[in-house]
């Protein structure tokens, strides 16, 4: 009895050390992939408050051969760089230059501002007016229509650019704001994710709002909108991110270099001041950070609401 009662003691110690053993290696590999997908963000953010000099020394061996004949715009680097995660000496002079003593950064912040703030609100009203229609209309032309809606999604920007261009062209909008505003309201990513939560609503709702008397314009902004508040915020959160990233379109469809956001600028990070780039960069995230801080919760709801939406 001694000896057969010991065997599962045994056999539970040694699944208990497997398991312990798993546990560890497991926290090790997503510590690992989690320093190094925010090493990146704490490097720009430690190194823009470092002098211009100590920049210099630091990476200032990546530039060279930039303009150089004969290079084919390759850079080459003499000497192995120094990555510095922590500056010698704390430096305010790069957020000073870009916030007090020169306002084109400034103005191509306020710039993407413009830009991305009516994207988001109008993008979210037609979305929510088109997925209402393909939620509770049924026509046998909705199906058509919504597949297209899906397959203008699945597209990359750059096939529908061409289109794009030809449109804002014709109506004699190019190189003004609304040749980045238009093309950005009429997004059907939007459309797809709420028409897809809109279905999810039990028809017994809608039915019971119509034996109350309530209309169609009382449904939609009394049950649907409300209903949809948390994936309007998800949907609010990813439009946001993607437009305030875009470069394609403003150097495509603008010209004058005023109207270009501050993200055309970062996309040029290796043609200037790395440290003035830095300190822009660093103030280029806090909207986006502060933005999914505080709606965190609803860009989880509704992101995990629209993963369990069929059909």
């Amino acid at each position: 009895m001694t000896g057969s009662s010991s065997v599962p003691a045994r056999r539970k110690k040694k699944i208990t050390v497997g398991r312990v053993l798993f546990l560890f290696f497991a926290m090790t590999v997503l510590l690992t992939f989690a320093a190094l997908f925010l090493f990146p963000t704490v490097f720009t953010v430690t190194n823009s408050f470092m002098s211009t000099t100590e920049i210099t020394a630091n990476y200032g061996k990546i530039f060279t051969g930039l303009g150089v004949a004969g290079s084919g715009g390759r850079v080459f680097i003499g000497e192995q760089v120094n990555l510095q995660l922590i500056p010698n000496k704390v430096s305010f002079s790069q957020y000073a230059t870009v916030l007090l003593t020169s306002p084109d950064y400034l103005l191509k912040f306020w710039n993407s501002v413009i830009y991305v703030l009516p994207i988001v609100l109008f993008q979210l009203m037609v979305a929510a007016g088109a997925s209402y229609a393909f939620a509770r209309v049924h026509t046998k032309f909705r199906g058509i229509v919504f597949f297209a809606y899906i397959i203008l999604m699945l597209m990359p920007y750059q096939v529908t650019l061409v289109p794009n261009y030809l449109v804002i062209d014709k109506l004699n909008l190019m190189n003004t704001r609304w040749a980045i505003i238009l093309p950005g309201i009429f997004s059907p990513f939007s459309v797809f994710i709420l028409t897809k939560f809109m279905r999810r609503i039990p028809s017994s709702v809608t039915e019971a709002a119509k034996l109350d008397g309530a209309g169609e314009h009382q449904i939609f902004f009394r049950i649907f909108l409300p209903l949809c508040q948390s994936v309007l915020y998800s949907v609010a959160i990813l439009v946001f991110l993607d437009y305030w990233n875009m470069v394609e379109q403003p150097l495509i469809l603008l010209t004058d270099e005023e109207l270009y956001p501050l993200s055309v600028f970062l996309s040029k990070i290796n043609q200037g001041d790395t440290g003035i780039a830095l300190a822009i960069a660093v103030i280029y995230m806090v909207p986006p950070v502060l933005l999914f801080l505080y709606s965190e919760d609803y860009l989880i709801d509704g992101i995990s609401y629209s993963a369990s939406v069929k059909g």
